[in-house]
C-alpha cells in the first residue's frame, strides 16, 4: 500500500493485491481488510478473488457488490451480485438491501423495497427505504397509491420511534406529505 499511495500505480496495486488475495485464506483477507474498508480500489480487488474462488459466499458476493456501487460499476453489476448473494444466502439482508438499492427505476425501486419490508418486516432501514422511494415516487409522478405507501410506512415507523428527533422527524415528512393531498 505505502507504494501505491507514493506512487499511484494502479496496475502495480492491482497485481499486488491479486497475488496477496491468492496467498491467502478468505478470513485472513477479510481480516486484512479491516484498515481498508474505505479504500474500495483495495476492498473491490481482493473480493473479486474471493467470489471467484467462493462464488456462492454470500457476505464477499455483497461485499463486491458494495465495493463496485461504490466505485459506480453501474446497476446492472450491482444487482446481478446482489441476485447471487440472495439466491445463496435468501436471509442475508445485507444481499437484499443492495438489490433493492440497484435499481435506477423509480418505481420499480419501490417494488424492490416493498418486497424486502415483505421479507423483513422488523428491519427499520428497510422500512425507511421504503417509505422514502415511495414518497419520491409521488412526488415525481403525482402517483396516490405511492403517496398511501409513503405515508403508511411513515405512520409505521412513527409508531415505533422512540426517541424525540426520529419522531420530530417522521412527523415533518408526515405533514410534508399530506400536504401533497388535494
Amino acid at each position: 500500500m505505502t507504494a501505491y499511495r507514493r506512487t499511484a500505480d494502479v496496475g502495480v496495486l492491482l497485481g499486488q493485491l491479486d497475488r496477496i488475495a491468492r496467498a491467502h485464506t478468505t478470513e485472513q483477507l477479510i481480516e486484512a481488510l479491516v484498515p481498508y474498508g474505505e479504500l474500495q480500489e483495495v476492498v473491490g480487488p481482493v473480493y473479486e478473488v474471493i467470489v471467484e474462488r467462493e462464488p456462492a459466499n454470500a457476505r464477499a458476493l455483497v461485499a463486491l457488490a458494495q465495493a463496485y456501487w461504490l466505485t459506480g460499476r453501474g446497476p446492472e453489476v450491482v444487482s446481478g451480485l446482489a441476485d447471487r448473494a440472495r439466491a445463496a444466502d435468501a436471509s442475508s439482508l445485507a444481499a437484499w438491501h443492495m438489490w433493492a438499492l440497484a435499481e435506477s427505476a423509480p418505481r420499480e425501486r419501490t417494488d424492490r423495497w416493498r418486497e424486502v419490508v415483505e421479507r423483513f418486516p422488523d428491519d427499520p432501514m428497510s422500512r425507511v427505504n421504503l417509505a422514502d422511494s415511495a414518497a419520491s415516487l409521488a412526488g415525481a409522478e403525482n402517483d396516490p397509491v405511492a403517496l398511501k405507501l409513503a405515508v403508511a410506512s411513515y405512520e409505521h415507523l412513527l409508531a415505533r420511534a422512540s426517541r424525540d428527533d426520529e419522531r420530530a422527524a417522521l412527523t415533518r415528512a408526515l405533514e410534508a406529505l399530506r400536504g401533497m393531498v388535494g
